[in-house]
């Protein structure tokens, strides 16, 4: 068990399981966010916050000076579609942000700490015929968004054989469940799940057949604590220290408002606008690598994990509290 954790974007969605999974296990968790999406409410008692940017000096000498046995780092600009209207700011925060925690990590002279990057595995690959979709695929992202990710596990590798630091990249599929906001930069199921309880429309972009391979966010919880806990293989070329985390089921947009629809009651009201730009058409990931070295497998099926989801947000939507 790590004794001093530092989890960035740790008051978001993902962020804030993360810091649950390490703070239940009785680790030392300082949470750095600057509250852009957010929120504190997310966080459990007993944890360390800090609101900064990870593009901060300030953010460089907590790492620098904190002397963590692992950084899960989560902070990022998560919005394929922001990523597209503006490049520059999707690298500033997703390139320029990492670079800025991975320099204090090598001049805080601590070899040792365990550098955890949210890596993505929908936009890395891009269009392909292989499906499910193993590590070693060739990375043809369609977004500024996948092009930022892969530049910063290029940077993992690099920091890894000149520098000699631990570094593991973990490629989610698409990940959901309680907690996710369903304003600005949000997942599907989430907005479904709220359009639903509000009896509002579904918007489906295309034909609503493109699929995803969806995620509990419990289950990326624990491959974060498995990737901090579990030996890695040595660090080599790209791909080496890099785990997709997916379920291997293909899920589509017409089928998840289906099972939507299951764990409401409600039938839902369909209207269909143009395609996105920049969005890949199929997206399935093969995890076996997951599986053999971290031991980690997906515990929650798509349609369980759809019900829960839905009950946390209906609950939500009725003023009652959640500690999910």
């Amino acid at each position: 068990m790590p004794s001093s954790v530092l989890v960035t974007g740790g008051a978001g969605f993902i962020g804030s399981h993360v810091v649950r999974a390490f703070a239940t296990t009785g680790s030392s968790v300082t949470v750095l966010d600057d509250l852009s999406s957010g929120k504190l409410a997310n966080l459990p008692e007993g944890v360390t916050f800090v609101e900064d940017d990870v593009r901060s000096p300030s953010a460089s000498r907590l790492v620098r000076d904190g002397k963590f046995d692992v950084i899960c780092h989560l902070a990022a600009q998560i919005d394929v579609r922001k990523s597209v209207e503006d490049p520059a700011y999707d690298v500033a925060v997703n390139v320029g942000g990492s670079l800025n925690l991975l320099e204090a990590v090598r001049q805080s002279g601590k070899k040792s700490t365990r550098f955890i990057f949210s890596s993505t595995g929908g936009a890395l690959y891009g269009d392909v015929e292989m499906l499910p979709t193993p590590e070693s695929f060739p990375k043809d992202p369609q977004s500024p968004y996948g092009n930022a990710k892969l530049s910063v596990e290029l940077y993992l590798g690099y920091y890894a054989r000149v520098h000699g630091l631990d570094t593991v990249a973990l490629r989610y599929g698409n990940v959901y469940g309680p907690r996710q906001d369903s304003h600005g930069e949000a997942g599907v199921v989430a907005i479904f799940c709220e359009r639903v309880i509000e009896g509002r429309k579904l918007t489906v972009f295309g034909d609503g057949e493109q699929t995803r391979d969806y995620v509990y966010v419990e289950d990326v919880a624990n491959a974060n604590y498995l990737a901090a806990t579990k030996p890695l293989p040595p660090a080599g070329p790209l791909d080496s220290r890099s785990f997709n985390i997916g379920t291997g089921v293909e899920t589509s947009v017409i089928q998840l408002a289906e099972l939507i629809h299951t764990a409401s009651g409600k039938t839902p009201v369909i209207e269909h606008a143009p395609d996105r730009a920049g969005e890949v058409r199929r997206s399935v990931l093969l995890a076996t690598r997951a599986q053999q070295v971290l031991g980690w497998s997906p515990r929650m099926t798509i349609a369980k994990g759809i019900e829960q989801t839905y009950r946390w947000f209906a609950a939500e939507h009725d003023g009652v509290a959640s500690t999910a």
